[in-house]
């Protein structure tokens, strides 16, 4: 029963950490008052880059991190443009960069399909707890993070532009650059979500390396009310899920269609729930809205 039990915990951390990666991205992204769906584009080309880079002749593993950083940056840069310096629809932006990303890096990587990575990220032996250093870097930086945005000057101001920009800009924030900011840097850890993927837990490129996880985390988001240190047992949670999904297929008559899709319909399950309680009160208070200086 032990053993049962701490194979879950494993399984359930090492599904959880892009979950919770790309989750934390999304918090800076929309605390900044711009949502990003398409949070599963840039994991899918964050996880390309990093595996291409890793795979090549010399290829470093900590160069081919700071490349899926690039990446998953280089399409949030796009969605930054479109939202905070066009002003156009972020629910638009997202989704089509979601497509874009995801298309891409299909198209660029069918080269590394069935190549492996023979010099993947080793995990850590913590006392006797074999756990990768991708998951440990993304409990550490929930906690940073939570810290950064209840008890640092630069994190209230990023709170008080997702919450009241015209209040900012009076105060002499700069709203477009704070919100160029975050959102780069939401792409960036959405890119590292995706190295995780195939630099360590899969250790291999194939289209479709994100299965989702993209979109399971921009609903877990909403889930834990935008807050990182919740964002760790929601993270757990939908790990879970994803093992349950994996032992109960060999066990049972039930098609196994109905347990890859367990995971999606719980997402719904949970949002619908969410704003039964009214959760949807946690977001910031500008999020989704464009800025323009002088509009009320």
């Amino acid at each position: 029963m032990d053993n049962v039990v701490v194979e879950a915990l494993v399984r359930a951390l090492a599904v959880g950490t892009p979950l919770l990666l790309a989750s934390l991205g999304a918090i800076l992204n929309e605390r900044g008052g711009v949502v990003n769906l398409g949070v599963e584009g840039m994991m899918a080309v964050g996880a390309l880059a990093a595996f291409a880079v890793a795979v090549a002749p010399g290829g470093s593993l900590w160069l081919a991190v700071v490349a899926a950083m690039a990446a998953g940056a280089l399409l949030a840069a796009l969605h930054a443009f479109a939202t905070v310096t066009l002003r156009a629809n972020q629910f638009v932006s997202g989704l089509a960069l979601a497509l874009l990303g995801t298309g891409t890096a299909g198209l660029l990587g069918k080269k590394y399909e069935g190549m492996p990575l023979f010099n993947k990220v080793p995990d850590w032996n913590l006392a006797g707890f074999v756990i990768s250093p991708f998951t440990v870097f993304a409990l550490l930086l929930a906690g940073a993070l939570a810290f950064y945005l209840n008890s640092t000057r630069s994190g209230l101001t990023l709170r008080s532009v997702g919450e009241n920009p015209a209040a900012a800009d009076v105060l002499g924030v700069n709203v477009g650059r704070v919100r160029y900011a975050a959102v780069l840097a939401g792409g960036a850890l959405a890119g590292v979500a995706g190295a995780f993927l195939t630099l360590s837990y899969r250790a291999s490129w194939a289209d479709n390396t994100t299965a989702g996880l993209g979109w399971i985390a921009v609903a877990l988001v909403i889930f834990v009310g935008w807050r990182p240190l919740r964002a760790i047992l929601g993270a757990l949670f939908f790990g879970v899920l994803y093992y349950l999904q994996f032992r109960l297929q060999g066990n049972s008559p039930i098609p196994t269609e109905v347990f890859s899709a367990m995971p999606f319909v719980l997402v719904l399950v949970v949002l619908a729930l969410a704003g039964l309680r009214g959760q949807q009160g946690d977001a910031p208070a500008g999020l989704g809205r464009a800025y323009v200086r002088g509009e009320r």
